[in-house]
């Protein structure tokens, strides 16, 4: 929840530093210096994020699109719960009405159109 609250900020806004972050996670998220820098550390050892030096602070930049992030964390869903079958996914999308019929077929148009 965190790191999704500090990647959202990033996406937002665009690259900050270490305080940055801690005050756009206030008052929701109260946390101390030393925690923020270890959760952008996470994040960057995870490749979610990246750094560079601006004179002694490190600035703060998302390394992933959002729509990337979103499409890995499906990824690893499918993988998880479905075997790895994306028809077992797309179709559980379906049943529990996540997806109606429609949707998935425009996005079947649109596969096939792309190819």
């Amino acid at each position: 929840m965190l790191q999704q609250a500090i990647l959202n900020f990033l996406w937002s806004k665009g690259p900050a530093t270490a305080d940055q972050v801690r005050e756009a996670l206030l008052p929701k998220h109260p946390l101390k210096d030393s925690s923020v820098r270890t959760l952008l550390r996470r994040l960057e050892a995870q490749g979610y994020l990246s750094h560079r030096l601006d004179g002694k602070a490190f600035v703060y930049q998302a390394a992933m699109l959002q729509r990337s992030v979103a499409a890995r964390a499906v990824r690893n869903i499918i993988d998880r719960f479905c075997a790895g079958s994306v028809e077992q996914f797309l179709v559980g999308m379906v049943d529990e009405k996540v997806l109606s019929v429609e949707q998935i077929e425009r996005l079947a148009r649109k596969v096939r159109s792309q190819k």
